[in-house]
């Protein structure tokens, strides 16, 4: 079978039973850096004869259909440097391979940096998204902040030393000064740090960018009270434009927060009388 497995994202202590059974018996180990896997089990005090297969961002196409295939036959452990493999990391490409032949997959639970930064944050966990690193090209980063400045689930970005600063402050550009947030930096690491606050303060913080692996952690957007009239307005311009009656209900309800059955009994209502 296929075996994923989360690798410690930064303290070895976070390296589980599991894993280090699996690093010592696996026959095949795919690693997103080969010399990183071989450090890690010096590092974890342990020995393992398994065939080291490079799996990594620029060959995991090429190569997925044929570690898939070693899988049929042999368990194929996958881990990347730290985390989690497929969360922002390789690994999906060939779970999706090993789906399409049959090829069982499990997982190893373990350390999580986006599990980790978000219950550190202090912002509400029961809902929330992953957004992984922001686009490079300023264009494009800016237009995926712009489809998410309403976004009411907390937030949860990846940023590398380089980039905090430029992010966040493109963040208070995008979500305000105020919109509560949290920088997590070095998690588990001997200088983990958390900062909390509005995004404007952690902006100025961090103005001058500082070293380590960073998760950043943003509140949703506050639930804005809705105009009933004129959220019935739109549902009935939706109508006239085309859609259905259903169709415009589900939408305004979903743009609002009003309940769709009101908002359809409303619109019907309106119809009827003309």
């Amino acid at each position: 079978m296929l075996i994923l497995a989360a690798t410690p994202i930064g303290n070895l202590g976070d390296a589980t039973a599991r894993l280090r059974d699996a690093l010592t018996s696996a026959p095949v180990i795919a690693a997103e850096d080969t010399r990183m896997t071989q450090h890690l089990i010096r590092a974890l005090g342990i020995s393992s004869r398994a065939r080291l297969v490079a799996l990594h961002d620029h060959n995991e196409r090429d190569r997925a259909a044929e570690v898939a295939e070693l899988a049929r036959d042999a368990d194929v452990l996958v881990i990347t440097d730290a985390g989690m493999p497929t969360v922002s990391d390789p690994g999906f490409v060939l779970v999706r391979e090993a789906v399409a032949l049959g090829v069982p997959v499990t997982v190893l639970p373990g350390p999580s940096a986006v599990l980790v930064a978000l219950a550190l944050s202090g912002l509400p966990t029961d809902r929330f998204c992953f957004e992984g690193f922001l686009p490079r090209r300023a264009g494009e980063r800016q237009a995926a902040l712009a489809a998410l400045a309403a976004e009411r689930r907390t937030m949860v970005f990846f940023e590398t030393p380089h980039r905090i600063a430029e992010s966040l402050g493109e963040l208070v550009a995008a979500f305000g000064p105020d919109r509560p947030a949290a920088v997590a930096r070095e998690l588990t690491k001997l200088h983990e740090e958390v900062v909390r606050g509005p995004l404007a303060e952690l902006a100025e913080r961090f103005a001058e960018g500082a070293r380590g692996e960073f998760c950043i952690v943003v509140g949703g957007a506050p639930q804005v009270a809705a105009d009933e009239g004129a959220a019935l307005e739109r549902v009935l311009e939706l109508v006239e434009g085309g859609a259905s009656l259903k169709e415009a209900a589900s939408e305004v309800a979903a743009e609002t927060g009003l309940a769709k059955n009101a908002l359809y009994d409303a619109a019907l209502r309106r119809r009827r009388s003309g």
